[in-house]
């Protein structure tokens, strides 16, 4: 175990390195405090372009730049790479493991910004075949399914093979990320792959967006929603509402209706895109604190964003429980920025701030090339118009200047054209994580743990001690003359 080294300076911990952590950081450039970010990936993550990682349109580092880049210009700022796995709110400290290694890091002031993960619904055995959308892992292993499943329909076709399970594609979950999804498949069917094959003809692909709701994006309005209904399936996507997944397997998908009638689709591309939960570390911090939790997992706080008899802990974005938030990542980068200028405040003696409120800048989702649903306060925008509007706001957000350039060149190709740049495929995107999950404790299992390491090297330390000293007899044995030589000792 490893200790952060304490410093004179006032100490602040952000856990987290998605929206909330990154701009939580960043707003603290000019604080008089010391920022450790702690997260368990080393890149912060444009998690609303995933679905065109896994569709081929971007790669992952257009989307997902090293997080130690982004900071390499804020001095008073440090990235810690680990996983959270407690916080000791008597105490002050975070607790947080890679690879069996555990580092606890004391802090003054604390920003919890660890975001949601993908819910199951409690039928987490359903990730297994049908996983989620949440991070770089996620995408190029649905990246690899998906054309995955075109090269081995093709060369089932080949053998006068039924293929029809190979070339149907579920999307379960109609909000954004699902219509976006279900769009990006249908292209990708219907215009980027239709000349590449020989034996199969890509444009016969289904694609079936699934949900246990009676409407597509439900948060827009029945009115966009509708709309957005209406253009995936003039693209081609079965919509299909008010069916709940019920069981899912390798080979397809199972699905009950309101009247009980329980119908299965054969299929083995499946996309999860249906619900999240919040970071376990709420129930850590509820624990403690006695702050309430939701069913979703998010944690009650404070109209300041602070945990209830914790002043000192700020909780932000798709963990908070607080005037019907909605998770999204404006709600974090707003809440974040929010407890970063209290923190200063604090520091420079003023006033606490009013408590929080959330300026909603609007929605939109995009559903196939220049077409796109966009709700902002009272407008209601659809088509080429909520498409650009889309595409400038996404440029605004993604982080570096060399990302966007890149990603304005991948759009060209893919919207106006019909290519799609990122295609490579490998067997280990599409087998990793379900071979890890094998392992009783993941990677750690595949590294040697500190202990043992240590003990090994002081072994060999003493072996070489052992090597050494009898090199030098032999020398001396040879040097001397003495071998041979009777000797009365």
């Amino acid at each position: 175990m490893s200790t952060v080294q304490a410093t004179a300076r006032h100490k602040v911990v952000v856990i987290g390195s998605g929206f909330g952590g990154l701009f939580g950081t960043k707003a603290l450039r000019r604080a008089p405090v010391d920022v450790t970010m702690l997260a368990k990936t080393t890149h912060h993550l444009f998690q609303p372009l995933l679905y065109q990682v896994a569709t081929g349109i971007l790669s992952e580092g257009e989307i997902a730049p090293p997080t130690r880049e982004v900071l390499s210009g804020q001095d008073n700022a440090q990235v810690l790479l680990g996983e959270v796995t407690d916080i000791d709110l008597t105490a002050r400290t975070v607790t947080s493991h890679v690879l069996g290694r555990e580092t606890v890091t004391p802090y003054d002031s604390l920003i919890v910004a660890a975001g949601a993960a993908q819910s199951y619904f409690g039928n987490d055995h359903f990730s297994e075949h049908a996983p989620g959308m949440k991070s770089i892992d996620d995408a190029l292993e649905l990246r690899g399914r998906i054309f995955g499943a075109f090269e081995m329909a093709e060369l089932g076709a080949n053998r006068g093979d039924d293929v029809d399970h190979l070339l149907t594609f579920v999307v379960v979950g109609a909000g954004p990320t699902g219509v976006e999804m279900a769009g990006q498949i249908a292209e990708l069917a219907h215009r980027t792959l239709r000349r590449d094959f020989r034996a199969i003809n890509t444009r016969s692909a289904r694609v079936i967006l699934l949900d246990a709701a009676p409407q597509v994006l439900p948060p827009f309005g029945q009115k966009l929603g509708a709309k957005a209904k209406s253009e995936l399936e003039d693209l081609g996507v079965e919509v299909i509402l008010g069916a709940m997944v019920t069981d899912v397997d390798e080979r397809g998908i199972e699905m009950k209706f309101k009247d009980g009638r329980v119908e299965r689709i054969n299929t083995v591309t499946k996309i999860w895109a249906a619900g999240v939960q919040a970071s376990p570390l709420g129930k850590t911090l509820a624990e403690q604190s006695g702050a309430p939790l939701d069913r979703a997992g998010r944690i009650g706080v404070n109209p300041d964003l602070t945990l209830p008899g914790h002043p000192e802990v700020f909780v932000v974005g798709d963990m908070i429980a607080l005037d019907n938030l909605p998770g999204v990542a404006q709600v974090a980068i707003q809440g974040a920025k929010y407890a970063a200028k209290e923190i200063h405040h604090r520091l420079d003696g003023k006033a606490p701030q009013e408590p929080f409120k959330y300026f909603d800048k609007g929605s939109m989702a995009i559903i196939s090339r220049f077409n796109a649903v966009a709700m902002v306060g009272k407008l209601r925008l659809t088509g080429i118009i909520a498409w650009l509007m889309w595409l400038a706001v996404h440029l605004v957000y993604i982080t570096g200047f060399k990302n966007r350039v890149t990603a304005v060149m991948h759009w060209f190709v893919s919207f106006l054209g019909r290519g799609r740049s990122e295609r490579t495929t490998t067997e280990q995107q599409i087998f990793a994580r379900a071979a890890l999950a094998r392992l009783r404790r993941g990677a750690t299992d595949l590294v040697s743990d500190p202990g043992a390491y240590d003990a090994a090297r002081a072994m060999l330390e003493t072996t070489r001690q052992e090597l050494e000293a009898k090199a030098a007899e032999e020398a001396r044995l040879t040097d001397s003359g003495a071998r041979g030589v009777h000797s009365d000792a």
